[in-house]
């Protein structure tokens, strides 16, 4: 068996796995980002490939279509986000416990045959992302579907629709100097960001292959958490250099509410998390993603940052230029 710790979502999480492909998936889903010593560390999450089965109870409550709850508090889902993998989920005095079992149908096999990479990002999604989602859920936290960084010591959040330039954005910033936390997505209490530790995903990269043409990297350093003092939020504009302008702090929030409800990442993320909070009596059935949104951008700076066509924007550089800004909107 191979055990590994990570940060990730402000909490701790060790996965357990079989020596051999599960173990290389894991690596491949927490690429190493040059942290500390996590010896003796105490999980918050922890994860194992096991024989759910061998753990059930007899006695179980349908909660919905593939999901039951136990009756002592645990959770039992069947293909789990449609990854072919059964979970069994329960909830301890401080930490999360979730046994899985790969049990792949006639249409796992095919899709993992046509698609590989969306099959591991499936199990990622269903093993490692959603748990510490939700775990960190239950401690009051909210995903957001943003990136952040720290720039120069100010931390900045990068916020748009999926494919507008956040990871590129985010690669090219840490090539200058800044320290990022998340490349996708975050979960907030207040103005603090914790970064939710995945690959980074970009176009032209020559790491391992992703969707959409892009590659994963793994992180050469990482801050797990940054507070916010600049929110951004990315647009493509039409003129050949890339400019910053205020806006009001509402259209952030809409922009922010928005990208989150409709990152791909998450789509499978809310019908898992309100099966749990059914299930267990623990947790939001549903974040408060505005509200969270809100009060990110509460005291922050908030800006539009309108990005050029060709590639090559400098963060820091256009940060340190735009002390005057025209303000629209307000």
């Amino acid at each position: 068996m191979t055990r590994v710790s990570v940060r990730t979502a402000g909490l701790v999480l060790a996965v357990e796995t079989p020596d051999g492909a599960w173990t290389r998936r894991v690596a491949h889903a927490l690429p190493g980002e040059g942290e500390s010593d996590m010896t003796g560390a105490v999980p918050d999450v922890e994860v194992s490939i096991g024989d759910v089965r061998a753990r059930l109870p007899g006695a179980r409550s349908p909660l919905t279509r593939g999901a039951w709850s136990t009756g002592d508090g645990s959770v039992v889902l069947e293909d789990a986000c449609g990854s072919g993998l059964d979970l069994l989920v329960t909830p301890h005095l401080g930490t999360l416990s979730v046994v899985a079992r790969p049990h792949p149908g006639p249409q796992h096999r095919a899709l993992a045959l046509a698609a590989p990479v969306r099959t591991e990002l499936l199990h990622r999604a269903a093993l490692i992302q959603y748990p510490s989602l939700w775990w960190a859920g239950c401690a009051g936290r909210v995903p957001l579907h943003v990136s952040a960084l720290s720039v120069a010591g100010r931390g900045v959040v990068l916020a748009g629709p999926a494919g507008v330039g956040k990871s590129t954005l985010v690669r090219d910033a840490v090539r200058d100097g800044a320290v990022p936390t998340s490349d996708n997505l975050c979960v907030v209490e207040g103005r603090l960001l914790h970064g939710l530790l995945e690959p980074t995903r970009v176009e032209g990269g020559t790491g391992r292959r992703s969707t959409h043409g892009r590659r994963e990297g793994g992180w050469s350093r990482r801050r797990p958490s940054v507070s916010a003092d600049e929110v951004l939020v990315l647009r493509r504009g039409t003129e050949r250099e890339a400019r910053l302008v205020d806006i009001p702090a509402e259209d952030a929030v809409r922009d922010i509410v928005a990208g989150t409800y409709a990152a791909g990442e998450l789509r499978r993320y809310w019908g898992f998390a309100a099966t749990l909070a059914l299930g267990t009596g623990r947790g939001p059935a549903h974040p408060g993603v505005e509200a969270a949104a809100r009060t990110l951008v509460r005291g922050a700076r908030t800006r539009a940052l309108v990005l050029p066509h060709r590639p090559g924007t400098r963060l820091a550089q256009l940060l340190d230029e735009s002390a005057g800004c025209t303000r629209i909107g307000a």
